[in-house]
């Protein structure tokens, strides 16, 4: 039986894994992130387990990273996130399609006409992931020297998310009346010019796109720092992040419903999903093994450099096959070299391991069977820690029908996740509200 409260379930698809080692692993395919026909059976399978979403994220440099990691990467090369979504849009009928869109490095008129051109093509299905570029790397590649101030691009990232909206509402919803005996195309009273002049933005309008089917496309956020945190609150409907633990994640969430609230918002309309990498086995040894060996496929240069991060210090002299070393205190953040050390000691990992696990993938992580995985994430449910996951798959295509065919029926069978959709939107599958018209209310 159904319970109350279900859980939402994105697919994170750029890249297809975020484990470096991914494309590495036996009988994957090493080209998957740049392979439509992979592409289209991933989303085709993953609408078939009526996941929520697929979710491309982007990048508008190559990765900042050494040259020698950087050439160990799946990351280098990877779609343009409209062009593989409205491709997509074609052989699927229901899954939501999201897509990352840059307010630093784009302009609004350019990012509404595109997800309202998704939206129609998709009928009703786009979500737009506002990010403000975090890669310093990708400020020359669009004519600046030097990136912008954090700050300034949440400022700008605020005025950018009012314009855009603003533009989606540039046509009331029956202003195309088609009305061939008159001859009549639309209704100009139904037409709103934004005039929209910012501290950041000037944009005349109107659209030049009817009103998206879901009105506006989902608003995705995915920031955590503190003004990113008040963005979410103010403007988003999902947020993708990355807590380590259930306690951080409930502290979070908490924060920004409770900043929704404090805003005029109903916390019940925004889903924070966080990031879960998730591997499955027929017992917990297995999937254990799975992911060790997944692990061991980075290779050691570029883990070591990883793990040098996250400590603060360069570990390249430490021994790879023995213990961490005691780690002196250092100027790098100290939750983060906390959770290194944490890690190191409860799994009883070598340097080698260590390292090879943070050049892999860090964050949170579900490794067991599918009724040990249904456990935590019923349990992250209920404890107001998330409302779904964006799921991490370790490799592609198994580790993704090991989700699909394994989680997903488990899941399903304990009432936490929908035997199939109950409407056809990515706003119906979320159960969020469609936006009134700022312009044309009740239209």
């Amino acid at each position: 039986m159904a319970q109350e409260r279900q859980l939402h379930l994105g697919a994170f698809m750029r890249p297809v894994s975020l484990h470096t080692g991914a494309w590495r692993y036996p009988g994957a395919y090493p080209d998957a992130n740049f392979n439509f026909k992979h592409l289209k059976a991933f989303a085709q399978k993953l609408e078939a387990a009526k996941f929520d979403a697929f979710f491309m994220a982007d990048h508008l440099a190559v990765l900042n990273m050494p040259v020698e990691a950087l050439k160990r990467s799946q990351t280098v090369t990877s779609f343009e996130p409209f062009t593989l979504l409205s491709a997509l849009a074609a052989v699927t009928e229901r899954i939501g399609l999201v897509a990352t869109a840059s307010t630093t490095f784009d302009e609004p008129y350019h990012v509404a006409r595109r997800f309202a051109s998704l939206d129609h093509i998709s009928d009703g299905r786009a979500g737009w992931n506002i990010v403000t570029t975090a890669n310093p790397d990708a400020a020359l590649n669009f004519g600046l020297d030097e990136h912008i101030e954090h700050g300034e691009r949440y400022q700008r990232a605020r005025e950018f998310y009012d314009v855009v909206t603003g533009l989606w509402d540039s046509f009331a919803d029956d202003a195309f009346t088609r009305d061939v005996e008159s001859g009549q195309f639309f209704d100009p009273a139904r037409m709103h010019v934004l005039n929209h002049k910012g501290d950041e933005l000037s944009v005349r309008g109107p659209l030049n796109i009817a009103r998206p089917p879901q009105g506006w496309p989902v608003i995705v956020q995915a920031g955590q720092s503190e003004p990113g945190r008040q963005l979410a609150a103010e403007t988003a409907e999902v947020v993708f992040c990355s807590p380590r633990d259930l306690l951080s994640a409930q502290a979070l969430y908490a924060d920004i419903k409770g900043r929704m609230a404090a805003v005029g918002r109903d916390p019940r309309h925004l889903k924070i999903l966080p990031a879960a990498f998730i591997v499955v086995g027929s017992n917990v040894e297995e999937a254990r093994a799975k992911r060790a060996n997944l692990d061991s496929l980075v290779h050691y240069d570029s883990a070591i450099a990883s793990l040098s991060i996250a400590l603060g210090q360069d570990a390249s002299g430490f021994d790879p096959d023995g213990p961490l070393p005691d780690i002196g205190e250092t100027n790098a953040s100290k939750t983060g070299r906390a959770q290194v050390l944490k890690l190191a000691q409860d799994e009883g990992l070598t340097v080698r391991q260590l390292a090879q696990r943070y050049g892999g993938y860090s964050g949170l992580a579900f490794v067991g069977t599918p009724e040990t995985i249904a456990d935590q994430m019923a349990e992250w449910l209920a404890e107001r820690g998330s409302d779904g996951f964006n799921v991490v798959f370790p490799y592609l295509p198994q580790g993704l029908d090991d989700v699909v065919d394994q989680l997903v029926p488990e899941l399903q069978r304990r009432g936490i996740f929908r035997r199939d959709y109950q409407g056809m939107t990515l706003r119906e599958h979320l159960g969020l509200p469609r936006p009134v018209n700022s312009f044309f209310a009740g239209r």
